[in-house]
Formats: C-alpha cells, structure tokens, sequence
C-alpha cells in the first residue's frame, strides 16, 4: 500500500500538479491577505456627501437607495490606469445584468473621460471624479478598485486585477 501512494507521489505529472496547485493556494492567500490589508482604509458605511452623485450622462444616482434593492457594483478607475485597461470590459459586460456606477477618477476633463469611455465602448454609468475628492472620501487609493455595496454598506473590496466571473460572485454573495 506504502509503495502504490510513493508511486503515484513520484510520478512527474502528479508532481507538477502539485506544484501549480501549491502556487495558486499561495496566490490566492496572498490576493487575499492585500484586499484584506487594502479594505482596512475602505469606508464601511456610503460616504452621506458622496451618496448622491450625478454621471457623466446626466442621471443622479443614489447609492444608498440603488443598494436598497439589489447588490452595487461600485468601481474606481482611471483612464491612465494600465490594469483598468483589462478590469473595465469586464466591469462593463457585468454591468449588462447588474447594478453598476464606476468613478473615473484624476482622469481629466468630462470631456476627456466621456472621448475615453466613447473609443472603447463602455456602457457602464460613469461619476467623473475629476479632482479625486469622491476616491479620497471612499478611502480609494490604488486602481482599480471594485466595492459591492449592499443596504448602504460595503459588503466586499477588491482591488487590482479580477475577473467578471469573481465579480459576478462578489455581486451574488451579496444578494
């Protein structure tokens, strides 16, 4: 019995797999433990003075009430933002069946981010944080940074690179 378990411990594919596996348990502790750290400076509550915010297609979003019904989708970016670049078509195609209100922040003009957001196709509704006064209220201080709000109070924090599949997750776990 002892020799059949050393053999297939020996064998190189096992080995191999064991090893990536080993990796991606330590990548995920790792992305875990720095969303932890990262959430530490996160407001808990919606900010009262940022709750009520108007995008760059003219409609007033309340947050609070939005996350009354249903899970918010609350993304910080930025245009210059080279993880954004791959995070923000994502983030749009979640918004298709979600709830979703990003924060272009220290991105220029409206003008500028409306160009941007015009070239690449993003549906999402967009709140033009322009001097970085809505990130800094929030707490925000790396992009991309993605908060699920629920019943006026951030339910989970996820920064830097995920997919729509983890976001999606994110949004359902706190239905």
């Amino acid at each position: 019995m002892r020799e059949s378990f050393v053999a297939v411990f020996s064998n190189p594919w096992i080995k191999r797999l064991l090893s990536v596996a080993g990796y991606v348990v330590a990548a995920v502790a790792v992305i875990t433990a720095v969303d932890w750290y990262r959430a530490s400076d996160i407001e808990q509550q919606v900010p009262e003075q940022s709750a009520n915010v108007l995008t760059l297609q003219g409609d007033r979003v309340d947050i609070i009430g939005a996350s009354q019904q249903q899970p918010v989708l609350l993304y910080f970016w930025a245009t210059w933002c080279p993880y954004c670049k791959v995070v923000s078509p994502m983030v749009d195609s979640v918004a298709a069946d979600n709830k979703v209100l990003s924060v272009a922040f220290s991105s220029g003009t409206d003008a500028e981010v409306t160009q941007f957001i015009t070239e690449h196709g993003y549906q999402f509704d967009t709140v033009n944080d322009q001097t970085g006064v809505l990130a800094k209220r929030w707490g925000v201080t790396v992009t991309p940074t993605l908060l699920v709000i629920r019943q006026g109070k951030v339910v989970s924090v996820t920064t830097g690179l995920t997919s729509s599949m983890g976001m999606r997750a994110r949004l359902e776990l706190a239905r």
